[in-house]
């Protein structure tokens, strides 16, 4: 690797000096990285781009890196571990159904992989909050029929999920979103009895607890990378690719389809689709897991368990978000221009959650729905009571 690079992050270096070594004794000849990119990463974690400056192996003439920087915690599983698993469990499938960088090497000592580099592919992020209405739709829609694809793929796959994580040394791995999920069950009522003084009727809370048979042992269960914000969704030529499998898990596919009703909820960029737009996606979605649960395409099944799981989700935003709200309403991420505030979002995932409560006949939920609005809007009566659509969609004719 170039090593004149000036102020260029350390921890990068770091990092493609460790993938140097990794390849370099994989190959049994010297590999040189150069011209690091940096892309980001999060607080856990440095991701680079690097171009194979010296290549005595047959590798792509450039490579992600992504290096672990802490060790987990010992008593929670390991998301380096996750990470290795899932994405050798794509790179094992064929390419037309494959969703995810291929990995090529990785290493349990540095906590290190390298993977493919699918290029300098803008995300759904850029495309939702770009200035064309179309491209964002197309790129929404290739989202859902890539889920769709991802799930069907995977649905008779998670014995070999576990084999790899147990092959890592991860004894077992659940959906990192269920224990909160429950948590939140039971500490919602109090939470808006104390942050907003909604009390929650015995019967709204039945209905809510309900719900939790989703996070359990289901029939519809495939891999799911848990975190989809937008930001981890690539458009690339090949259509939309999922990264970051730090959460990777198996659990019922009608969480993540959630996602059409309650676009991603709790992200950074957490903004409403256009009307109709969440029929069109889950259409798209329907259409590419149909043959894999073909009785998910009875319209009464598979909508009593997207509003099961629209309410989940609803319940857990609220333990996640209504508490950072006690002294001041804020953005639910860092830049105000990306992300909605957090009075608004709650205002808006209770307000659908009502209305489709109150199709399905959910009467307390309903009711729930509503007060809780209500009471948002009397504590914050500056705030947006609704979510605006993503920006592509604003000037849209």
């Amino acid at each position: 690797m170039d090593r004149d690079l000036g102020s260029f992050p350390r921890p990068v270096l770091t990092a493609l000096s460790a993938a140097e070594r990794l390849l370099t004794r994989r190959a049994g000849a010297t590999v040189v990285l150069a011209d690091p990119e940096d892309l980001g990463g999060s607080g856990r974690s440095v991701v680079a781009r690097a171009r194979v400056a010296r290549n005595p192996f047959s590798l792509p003439r450039s490579l992600v890196v992504k290096q672990y920087l802490e060790e987990p915690a010992p008593d929670r599983p390991d998301p380096f571990r996750s990470e290795v698993a899932s994405c050798q469990l794509f790179t094992a499938l064929p390419v037309e159904v494959r969703h995810s960088p291929v990995i090529i090497a990785h290493d349990p000592q540095s906590r290190l992989l390298v993977l493919e580099d699918l290029g300098r592919s803008s995300t759904l992020a850029d495309k939702l909050f770009g200035p064309d209405p179309t491209a964002a739709q197309q790129c929404l829609l290739g989202w859902a029929r890539g889920l769709g694809r991802m799930q069907a793929a995977t649905a008779a796959r998670e014995h070999d999920f576990g084999a790899l994580l147990r092959r890592l040394g991860e004894r077992s791995w659940r959906d990192p979103m269920a224990e909160q999920a429950r948590n939140a069950l039971a500490a919602v009522p109090d939470l808006l009895a104390e942050e907003l003084g909604v009390k929650v009727p015995q019967a709204a809370a039945q209905e809510a607890h309900e719900t939790a048979r989703l996070l359990g042992g289901t029939r519809y269960r495939a891999f799911s990378p848990s975190d989809t914000c937008p930001d981890n969704n690539l458009v690339t030529s090949r259509g939309v690719r999922f990264v970051d499998f730090e959460w990777g898990c198996f659990r019922d596919v009608a969480l993540d389809a959630a996602y059409f009703r309650v676009p991603f909820p709790a992200c950074a960029a957490s903004f409403a689709l256009p009307a109709g737009m969440a029929d069109a996606l889950l259409g798209a979605w329907r259409a590419e897991i149909a043959a894999v649960w073909p009785d998910l395409d009875e319209p009464e099944l598979l909508e009593a368990r997207l509003l099961h799981a629209q309410l989940l989700w609803v319940w857990l935003c609220t333990w996640w978000l209504l508490p950072r709200i006690e002294d001041r309403d804020m953005p639910i991420g860092p830049d105000a221009t990306r992300s909605p505030r957090i009075s608004t979002a709650l205002c808006h995932y209770w307000s659908e959650a009502a209305d489709a409560a109150e199709r399905a006949g959910f009467r307390a939920s309903a009711e729930l729905g509503r007060a809780v609005v209500e009471a948002l809007q009397e504590r914050f009566p500056d705030a947006p009571a609704s979510l605006p659509v993503f920006p592509a969609f604003r000037a849209a004719p």
